[in-house]
C-alpha cells in the first residue's frame, strides 16, 4: 500500500513537531554521511532547532573553519569582518574604562591632579572623606565583632571551668601570697590568687606586745593592681 503525502506546513502540536525535527534531522545527516561516502564529498550541515540547540554534521577529515574560509576564498566574502570589527570597537571601550580607572585611583594617591579646575578637586577630597568613612565605620564593624567573639570564648572557657570545678567538689582555698623581695626586707613585692599585686613595706611601730620591751614592725600593705 503507497504511503500517503503529508502537507508540508507547520506542525501545531509541540511535540509531535520536536520528534518530526528529531527523526528527519537524524535522516538528513545520514544522507549527508552517505553523500560523503559514495562521491567523496565534503559536506557541512548547521541546524538550529525551535528551541536553539544547534545541531551540526561535517565530512570527517574536515573542521568548520576550514569550510568557512573556502567559502570564503571562492565567494571573495569575509564572514568575519564584522564580527571583528565589532570585538575591537569593544576592546577599545574597555581599553578606555581601563585608563579612567587607573586615573581615579592614581587621583586618589595624590598624583596626575594638574589637570584639575579646583571644583573637581573639591569633588575628589569629598569622595576621598567619604570612602574613609565607610572604611573606618566597616573597620569597627569588625573590631566589634572580633571582640564579641573573644569574649564569648572567654565566657565559655569561665564556665567550663567552674563546672569542672563543681564536678571534682574541691575546697576553697585561702588566698595565697608570692613574694619577692629587694634585699632589704623592708620593701616587697607581692600577688595573691586574684593576680593583683601587692607592695608590703615593715615600719618601726609601737612596742611588741608580747615579750621584753622593744621596737616592731608594722606591716603595711598597698594595692598596686
Amino acid at each position: 500500500m503507497a504511503r500517503g503525502k503529508i502537507q508540508i506546513k507547520k506542525i501545531e502540536n509541540q511535540t509531535n513537531r520536536q520528534v518530526t525535527y528529531s527523526k528527519r534531522r537524524n535522516g538528513l545527516f545520514k544522507k549527508a554521511n552517505e553523500l560523503t561516502v559514495l562521491c567523496d564529498a565534503t559536506v557541512s550541515i548547521i541546524m538550529v532547532s525551535n528551541s536553539n540547540k544547534i545541531h551540526e554534521y561535517i565530512s570527517p577529515g574536515n573542521t568548520t573553519k576550514e569550510i568557512y574560509d573556502r567559502y570564503q576564498k571562492d565567494k571573495k566574502v569575509d564572514v568575519w569582518m564584522k564580527q571583528y570589527q565589532k570585538m575591537q570597537q569593544e576592546l577599545m571601550k574597555l581599553n578606555e574604562t581601563n585608563r579612567e580607572l587607573q586615573r581615579d585611583i592614581r587621583r586618589r594617591m595624590g598624583d596626575c591632579l594638574e589637570d584639575l579646575t579646583l571644583n573637581e578637586l573639591c569633588c575628589l577630597g569629598q569622595e576621598v572623606n567619604n570612602s574613609v568613612t565607610v572604611i573606618r565605620e566597616r573597620k569597627m564593624k569588625k573590631l566589634d565583632s572580633q571582640i564579641d567573639t573573644t569574649k564569648k570564648k572567654l565566657r565559655n572557657s569561665s564556665e567550663v571551668h567552674k563546672n569542672l570545678l563543681s564536678q571534682f567538689d574541691l575546697p576553697k582555698e585561702e588566698p595565697q601570697y608570692g613574694l619577692v623581695d629587694n634585699g632589704e626586707y623592708n620593701h616587697v613585692l607581692g600577688y595573691n590568687d586574684d593576680s593583683r599585686i601587692l607592695a608590703l613595706r615593715l615600719q618601726p611601730c609601737q612596742p611588741l606586745l608580747h615579750g621584753s620591751a622593744g621596737s616592731g614592725s608594722c606591716l603595711t600593705t598597698y594595692t598596686l593592681l
